[in-house]
């Protein structure tokens, strides 16, 4: 109870922080998008230290993709990875290295590709005109990605039998996917149904459902990393919380799915 308790009093003012950037859109949420981004990333190659990643080349292309996405869209997320290619490249073939150069340059793009176009995605999501609608489908994919983990925790531990990915994470159970995926998607229809008029119900259905479905995925990765990486968390900024990936891994694939969904059922 008392490692549930302080991970509540951690979780708390960040969700406050998080919400009062979402809040105010443009240059704040994407300034928040930049700092958690740099953080991140600063996590992910101290946890992957010992293949020596090109560290100002992946944090250059996830600031690239974070500040791009709002400054001029979506082309400037994708350009983020030549440049992080060009520049991994010149600086791996500057210096020398006793460590695999490809294994080097593939973590170093890793960083603009996972962080980067995550939190680029949720610039992408509350840009999206008008002003309003881009606040309420953003906050809509933060309510079900939290409902989502909360409720697959407590279903688990409740009514857990089988194991979902026990070489990844043994404590996740199917019984609490589903019921995560269950409440998340009701907490992104209940959010839109209430507030959002540019949606249709079947459209926040399946926003819902997808959020709820891909945020878990966000979750297993970065655990698949850190068993790779023979590390439990990526830092210890947050204290029970862990690091900054730690809280953020289930939104760094729910904001991109929930963009790409958007995008395909606008055009349907």
């Amino acid at each position: 109870m008392g490692d549930l308790l302080n991970r509540v009093l951690v979780a708390i003012p960040l969700a406050v922080v998080t919400i009062a950037a979402v809040y105010q859109g443009g240059w704040a949420v994407t300034l928040f998008a930049v700092v958690v981004g740099a953080l991140s990333t600063h996590e992910l190659f101290a946890m992957a230290r010992a293949t020596r990643p090109m560290a100002i080349a992946g944090q250059i292309g996830t600031m690239i993709a974070i500040v791009g996405a709002h400054w001029a869209g979506v082309e400037w997320v994708v350009a983020a990875i030549p440049i992080t290619l060009l520049l991994a490249f010149v600086l791996a073939a500057a210096v020398s290295m006793k460590e695999s150069a490809t294994v080097s340059i593939a973590i170093t793009l890793l960083a603009p590709v996972w962080i980067g176009s995550g939190l680029a995605s949720l610039v992408l999501l509350r840009d999206m005109p008008p002003n309003d609608f881009g606040l309420n489908i953003l906050l809509a994919v933060l309510l079900g990605t939290w409902a989502s983990d909360i409720f697959a925790y407590f279903g688990g531990r409740m009514f857990g039998r089988r194991r979902l990915a026990p070489a990844i994470s043994p404590k996740k159970t199917v019984e609490g996917f589903v019921i995560g995926v269950v409440f998340g998607s009701l907490a992104v229809w209940w959010t839109l149904y209430a507030i959002e008029d540019h949606v249709t119900h079947v459209q926040a259905a399946v926003l819902g459902v997808v959020v709820a479905l891909v945020a878990p995925f966000g979750d297993l990765f970065e655990s698949f990393l850190k068993r790779d990486l023979g590390v439990k968390d990526s830092g210890r900024l947050l204290g029970g919380h862990g690091g900054v990936l730690d809280r953020i891994d289930a939104m760094l694939f729910a904001f991109p799915a929930a963009w790409i969904a958007l995008d395909l059922m606008q055009r349907v």
